[in-house]
């Protein structure tokens, strides 16, 4: 079956199956969160998490929530940002990396970071944008 228009078929290399599947396989984290966080279809994860170079448990992760962590919801309003200080990035923000960042605004404009990043270049480009 064809894709629709425009759209180009993504390819996943392997490191980002098993990162994927890892967070999959997380307790209290539904398959369908995951999805949404890679703007996949769930049955794409469902079908790597029966392949056995992605599935085996050896190389997991523990991506678990502490128990006293907190998620609060997040609402930009309004253009003009809030005057705060700088975030500099400590020697251990340099070396976290991503290999996948996606950040969605209000508006609902998207911005999507493909690849090996440092967090701290991520910091910086939501500074820049932010002023």
């Amino acid at each position: 079956m064809a894709g629709k228009k425009g759209q180009k078929k993504r390819v996943w290399s392997d490191e980002e199956k098993l990162s994927i599947c890892r967070q999959a396989r997380v307790p209290q984290v539904p398959v369908a969160q995951v999805a949404r966080r890679y703007a996949m279809n769930t049955n794409l994860i469902h079908k790597w998490l029966r392949d056995p170079r992605f599935a085996s448990g050896e190389q997991a992760v523990d991506l678990s929530v502490p128990e006293d962590a907190t998620f609060l919801p997040i609402e930009i309003a309004g253009m003009a940002p809030a005057p705060t200080a700088p975030i500099s990035p400590t020697p251990s923000t340099d070396s976290i990396t991503a290999q996948r960042v996606d950040i969605t605004l209000s508006d609902g404009r998207r911005i999507l970071v493909e690849g090996a990043t440092a967090l701290s270049a991520i910091v910086a480009m939501v500074e820049g944008l932010a002023q």
